[in-house]
């Protein structure tokens, strides 16, 4: 299933030209009521399950649901806000479903599992009455959303109020939407199903999506030939801090050399060389003095990383300035200390240049953006747009956009990176596999999916050290055949 992300609009316009193109919206009901039918079938045992069922098109997705389990042996019955008032596809569905019908809530006590089919994505107000109660009263591990659960604005991932459904199983239909990857609307879904219902891939493509959940099918990682030589593999040169403000640096450059890169170096200050020597064997280490050292490493690199623990002196300023305004020059990777440097950002920077701020280095740095943006995405559409680079926005959801206006939502990853240094190490992956050729959307995003992925791997207990040395075994895993590696006999 493709991990394109469309929204509300967009799948209203699908539905519309899916009819246009033959294939009439009942159809499509009748394939999304089944294909909950049989995600539920597949997860659960048969069981008391009562269809909650609201007065639009959701609704009616509920009704073919309850009539199919039905028609499989399920104790299924319907309970509903307004049988009397559904209209078109809806009304045909709730005419052919011929088991029990009863109120909204009428039968809480008696149910093992809820199928909720209030609302879905579109829902713009609040809920209230009956269902406010019911969004209140049930456990989300007796629950399974139609599409998106009923009280979760499809759009943006937030509940519309307090009251609002949580479900252990969500099943969308033909690609997910923002609410299913944006926080905390992911976490209210559960597990998430995209199905197939018969939508032509003309009518979708026709929609020009360029929005999409992370997955390496997006990317190519930069393997190397058979006749690979470090230098091949490129340069990846990290900006060190001060005396006694160096192990940040040391973090992304193992980083960046664990993912790939041929050659790394320290670029490190005078009064840090000592401290940084004793920590580094095969990461290089070169001295910075003064600008003339950025500007070489600028011109020379394949990328430069500045920023973890770098500092915010004026002489700091100076050097990260020299090293944007050297021409030309490889793309940068700037993060931490880069960004509070240049707040609020008035430098242009390149479209392969990457900036990696956390919430609080967002806000310096694109002053108004984020609170005057309906969703991460949005402001971080904004933001690449207006900088001219590529901007990831650190969080649960991580959002990573181009100024070409592409933009990706990470998934992969767990609470536990919310530890020091995290940061430093997902900064270094993607000045290693930019350094490598790797465009810095494209680094951005597979240096996000496999920070998130090695974070899964360790779980708790992480510290920022373990995502570099994890990473070999994922990479092992997604390498082609012949550069698998076969261990020892």
């Amino acid at each position: 299933m493709s991990s394109e992300i469309i929204s509300v609009e967009q799948m209203r316009a699908i539905d519309e030209a899916s009819a246009r193109a033959g294939v009439a919206t009942r159809t499509l009901m009748e394939n999304a009521g089944r294909a909950v039918a049989d995600a539920i079938c597949d997860r659960y045992a048969p069981q008391p399950t009562a269809v909650l069922c609201g007065p639009g098109n959701n609704g009616g997705d509920g009704w073919v649901t309850a009539r199919i389990l039905r028609e499989r042996g399920w104790p299924v019955w319907v309970e509903t806000l307004a049988r009397d008032a559904l209209k078109g596809d809806a009304a045909d569905a709730a005419q052919a479903f011929t088991g029990d019908v009863r109120a909204l809530g009428a039968g809480v006590d008696e149910a093992g599992l809820f199928v909720d089919a209030l609302f879905g994505a579109g829902l713009s107000r609040p809920l209230e009455g009956d269902a406010a109660r019911l969004a209140d009263e049930l456990s989300p591990e007796q629950v399974i959303a139609i599409d998106t659960p009923s009280g979760l604005h499809g759009d943006t991932g937030r509940p519309l109020s307090d009251a609002c459904f949580g479900a252990a199983l969500t099943v969308t239909f033909v690609r997910k939407k923002p609410a299913h990857v944006l926080t905390p609307g992911c976490a209210l879904c559960g597990e998430i199903v995209v199905a197939d219902i018969g939508a032509p891939e003309e009518v979708v493509a026709a929609q020009d999506i360029k929005l999409w959940e992370n997955d390496p099918s997006l990317w190519a990682l930069p393997w190397p030939d058979e006749d690979a030589h470090k230098h091949a593999r490129g340069h990846a040169i990290v900006a060190s801090g001060g005396r006694a403000r160096t192990g940040a640096a040391r973090l992304s450059a193992r980083a960046a050399l664990r993912v790939g890169a041929g050659l790394v170096s320290v670029l490190s200050p005078p009064d840090a060389i000592a401290e940084n020597a004793a920590q580094l064997t095969a990461i290089m280490l070169r001295e910075a003095e003064n600008e003339t050292a950025f500007a070489e490493a600028a011109r020379n690199a394949q990328s430069l990383l500045i920023g973890p623990a770098f500092g915010t002196a004026n002489a700091h300023y100076d050097l990260l300035t020299t090293a944007i305004n050297t021409a030309p020059r490889c793309p940068l990777v700037l993060d931490a200390d880069a960004i509070t440097l240049l707040a609020p950002m008035t430098h242009g920077l390149n479209e392969d240049d990457v900036l990696t701020p956390h919430v609080g280095e967002f806000r310096r740095a694109f002053p108004g953006v984020l609170s005057a943006s309906a969703t991460r995405i949005d402001a971080a559409h904004t933001a690449a747009a207006y900088a001219r680079c590529v901007v990831l926005l650190k969080g649960p959801d991580t959002v990573i956009a181009a100024p070409d206006g592409r933009a990706v939502v990470n998934t992969t990853g767990t609470p536990f990176l919310a530890t020091a240094g995290s940061g430093d190490v997902l900064a270094g992956f993607i000045a290693g596999l930019i350094g490598q050729g790797m465009s810095g959307f494209d680094a951005a995003c597979a240096g996000a999916w496999l920070h998130g992925r090695c974070a899964e791997a360790v779980g708790p207990g992480l510290i920022a050290e373990d995502l570099s040395e994890i990473l070999p075994a994922l990479l092992n895993n997604l390498a082609p055949e012949r550069l698998v590696g076969r261990g020892l006999d």
